[in-house]
C-alpha cells in the first residue's frame, strides 16, 4: 500500500491516476527544487508527469531538466506516496502517484525550458519545512535526517 499524504479523496469524485517521478537533488549541503509559479508560487521536488509509453527514471531526467536545467546522474528510487489534487492545468481530478528518486545533479545547462519553473538551492532541513505539499516535505525531512539518501 502507498500511503497518503494531503487531503483525502472526495466522495464521488472521478480521478484519473497520473504517475510521475520526483527527485531529491543534493550537492553540497543543498538540495535543488523548483519554484512553479502558477496558480501560485509553490516549492517543489522537481520531477512531474511520466507519458505514456515512458519509463519512470526517463520521465525523471526529462523532467529534472525542464524544470531546473540540470543533467542528472544515479538516480535511486526510495519511496512512493500518493495524493489526490485538483491539477488547474489539466482541468483533472487527480489520483498523483508520486515515485521519489534521490539522484546526483551533475551538469547546469543553462535556466529551466519550462515556462514559469526557477531552480533554487535549500538547505535539506528548510526545504523539510518550506515544500509546498506534505509529501514532498516527508521525503526531504526523511533525507535531512539521513534516513533515505
Amino acid at each position: 500500500m502507498i500511503p497518503r499524504f494531503g487531503e483525502a479523496p472526495i466522495p464521488g469524485q472521478r480521478y484519473t491516476r497520473r504517475a510521475g517521478a520526483y527527485a531529491l537533488l543534493p550537492r553540497e549541503g543543498a538540495l535543488l527544487l523548483t519554484v512553479q509559479a502558477e496558480p501560485g508560487p509553490d516549492l517543489q521536488l522537481p520531477g512531474g508527469g511520466i507519458d505514456p509509453g515512458e519509463s519512470p527514471v526517463a520521465a525523471l531526467h526529462r523532467e529534472v531538466f525542464e524544470e531546473t536545467g540540470w543533467h542528472i546522474s544515479a538516480p535511486r528510487r526510495v519511496g512512493a506516496f500518493r495524493r489526490f489534487v485538483y491539477m488547474p492545468e489539466y482541468d483533472m481530478w487527480a489520483e498523483k502517484i508520486c515515485l521519489i528518486y534521490v539522484a546526483l545533479p551533475v551538469l547546469e545547462m543553462g535556466p529551466p525550458t519550462e515556462p514559469g519553473h526557477d531552480a533554487v538551492w535549500m538547505a535539506p532541513a528548510q526545504a523539510a519545512m518550506a515544500l509546498g505539499n506534505s509529501g514532498d516535505r516527508h521525503f526531504a525531512d526523511r533525507f535531512a535526517r539521513g534516513i533515505c539518501g
